[in-house]
């Protein structure tokens, strides 16, 4: 791939839901905080391309900061298989040795029919290797942009998942002819 990347990685806005749930593809973003998703707005690069993860909450913020999307379904969230939509104080009362053995080891571990933190860097690895040069804004979730901070330093799985990632939040990395560079993690514009 010639050129330079410029990635504006944007964690979705906080879902409207049960907190505490993990949520499907299908839950809506709660869109209520104008103020952060206008000064977020200001702080992206006009003329980008466009890229979002199929979940409806990243389209819904996407949009929400004026934005057109293409989807990718390499930057989708974790799948947590069996245990999506449900309560994580739910499955830790009834989820038997399954869910403690998964968070003993959650970048490797998989829930039951679903893929594991290292299985999604693995797919976001695909996806980014979609986007060409130039500048492109990207809506997706905090394990997608965990799994993109985890190429982009060539850390081990396990380590990515220490950073976190704030609902609106902005991470910027940049793809080099030289490799990778961080730029900011986890900012927020207002």
């Amino acid at each position: 791939m010639e050129g330079e990347t410029f990635l504006w990685l944007i964690r979705h806005a906080p879902v409207d839901g049960v907190k505490g749930t993990i949520h499907a593809a299908d839950a809506p973003a709660d869109l209520g905080d104008r103020v952060q998703l206008e000064a977020l707005r200001q702080r992206l690069p006009p003329d980008a391309a466009s890229f979002a993860s199929p979940a409806r909450r990243t389209v819904e913020t996407a949009r929400a900061l004026g934005l057109e999307p293409a989807l990718v379904p390499e930057f989708s969230e974790q799948d947590f298989g069996d245990w999506t939509g449900r309560r994580h104080d739910e499955l830790a009362a009834s989820g038997g040795e399954a869910y403690a053995q998964f968070w003993s080891n959650p970048a490797h571990g998989r829930p039951p029919g679903g893929e594991s933190f290292e299985d999604q860097v693995a797919r976001v690895r695909l996806g980014l290797a979609q986007i060409g040069a130039g500048s492109a804004t990207l809506v997706v979730h905090s394990g997608t942009i965990r799994a993109a901070l985890c190429i982009a330093l060539d850390l081990t799985p396990q380590a990515a998942l220490r950073f976190v990632i704030d609902p609106l939040s902005l991470t910027r990395i940049d793809r080099l002819a030289t490799g990778w560079r961080v730029v900011a993690v986890n900012q927020r514009a207002a």
